[in-house]
């Protein structure tokens, strides 16, 4: 295998919990402990609960919102829309929430010309107030020159990774562009912009923070990698080039982490095929080859398997036991289906089942142990965004706006079908019990 990895040694601060006496009865002196313990450490358990959704697919990056959570089951433009904010530039990531915010990141055209290959670009953080949808700061991070200004995908924008709040800082990722990492106010702490290269379609994949590193895919046209940079500092951490020779080398996958036998591994899928990583050195831990390429769905973990779609031309839903080593390709393979299966919504897991939606409009429903199909129905439209689960509710949004609410298990039921009547390609998240959701144009927050 051909690989590559820079190894810098950094300490990781941690605080364990501090526990208290139950049956002491000083309430003063926990509040006293508790005060002290916060104006230390300069956050509070406050701050910490209302993180609810502060990276892509939400609190465990697997699209399901926490069970206190319960959002509106119908809405409409004139129905449960608590605000719709109006945003400036074009942009696809997907909204995060911390402590009453919204981040989002935005392309945003320095002068309106005729040909948008020609446009250059302020890559840019919003944010907006959770609660008003008032827009408190618009913050340009890099510009995107002419000449930088690849040719992207109708479906695709200049910014759609999404932001991860982690603390007191924002990353702000724009694939072959840069990445940047902010304070919660927008102040800059660093750019890293030495990690260009030539793009197929514009950018795409999200990264994943693991114990202070910030990891993500770099499948352009030519020489395919995952990197990580160190999250304090922006600077390179390691870089692991991918075995393989794939014939069309590009792809848009958001990595996820997964823990296999109390050791973390970084899954993440390309052209052709899927590495399994060591985030702490970059170390290949096994692989996996498929034909597949411009792979975009971020891959779930559930009942001990990994799930993944190979993406084009004919997606593939693979399940992998990940305790290998090495190449495991004829060794680790469970099962594998052929049709429905998603090329750009990412799946969902629970109790047992793998739930998805296909790009033409095909849900699904499949036992995650055997690989068998329990139903498939068509919804209707075309599926980019991936499906969240909050209080036993499936949210299916399509291209054209429409959000089709299904019961889970093994029957297909409708319980709603809500039309915000705008085109919607990113994934809503949750915030306590409102839908935060973004169109071409605007945000919103539904709630009742």
């Amino acid at each position: 295998m051909r690989w590559q990895r820079l190894i810098p040694l950094h300490v990781n601060f941690c605080v364990e919990p501090f526990m208290t006496n139950p049956d002491s009865g000083s309430s003063v002196l926990r509040l006293l402990t508790t005060s002290a313990f916060i104006a230390t450490f300069g956050f509070s358990t406050l701050s910490v609960a209302a993180e609810t959704w502060t990276e892509f697919r939400g609190p465990t990056a697997n699209g399901i919102a926490s069970a206190e959570s319960s959002v509106p089951t119908e809405w409409s433009p004139e129905k449960n829309v608590a605000f719709r904010t109006p945003l400036p530039g074009q942009g696809w990531s997907s909204p995060v929430i911390a402590d009453g915010r919204i981040y989002l990141s935005a392309a945003i055209p320095q002068t309106e010309t005729a040909d948008s290959n020609e446009t250059q670009y302020d890559l840019s953080l919003i944010i907006l107030d959770a609660n008003s949808g008032d827009l408190l700061k618009t913050v340009p991070l890099m510009e995107q020159t002419a000449e930088k200004s690849h040719r992207i995908h109708k479906k695709n924008s200049h910014a759609s990774p999404t932001p991860i709040v982690d603390g007191d800082r924002v990353f702000v990722h724009f694939g072959y562009q840069g990445t940047a990492c902010v304070d919660r106010d927008g102040n800059l702490i660093w750019t890293n912009r030495d990690l260009f290269f030539k793009p197929v379609h514009g950018n795409g994949g999200t990264p994943v923070l693991v114990d202070g590193k910030l990891i993500f895919t770099c499948d352009g046209a030519t020489d395919p990698k995952v990197v990580a940079l160190d999250a304090k500092t922006g600077k390179l951490a390691w870089e692991v080039r991918r075995p393989n020779d794939a014939k069309k080398k590009f792809s848009f996958c958001t990595p996820s982490l997964i823990t296999v036998d109390g050791k973390k591994q970084v899954i993440a899928p390309g052209s052709d095929s899927v590495l399994a990583i060591d985030p702490a050195n970059g170390n290949v831990i096994w692989q996996l080859l498929y034909s597949g390429y411009s792979v975009i769905p971020k891959p779930i973990y559930h009942n001990g398997l990994v799930f993944l779609s190979t993406s084009y031309d004919t997606p593939s839903m693979l399940a992998i036991d990940p305790t290998g080593r090495g190449d495991v390709t004829s060794t680790h393979l469970k099962w594998s289906i052929n049709k429905n299966v998603p090329h750009t919504a990412s799946m969902l897991a629970h109790e047992g089942l793998i739930y998805s939606v296909s790009d033409g409009g095909i849900a699904m429903c499949v036992d995650a142990e055997t690989g068998e199909v329990i139903y498939k129905k068509r919804v209707g439209g075309g599926f980019s965004a991936s499906p969240i689960l909050v209080d036993n509710k499936i949210y299916y949004t399509n291209e054209s706006g429409v959000t089709t609410v299904i019961a889970i298990g093994r029957q297909y039921k409708v319980l709603a079908e809500n039309d915000l009547g705008e085109r919607t390609l990113a994934s809503a998240a949750v915030d306590g019990n409102a839908l935060i959701m973004r169109t071409a144009d605007a945000i919103y927050r539904i709630e009742e």
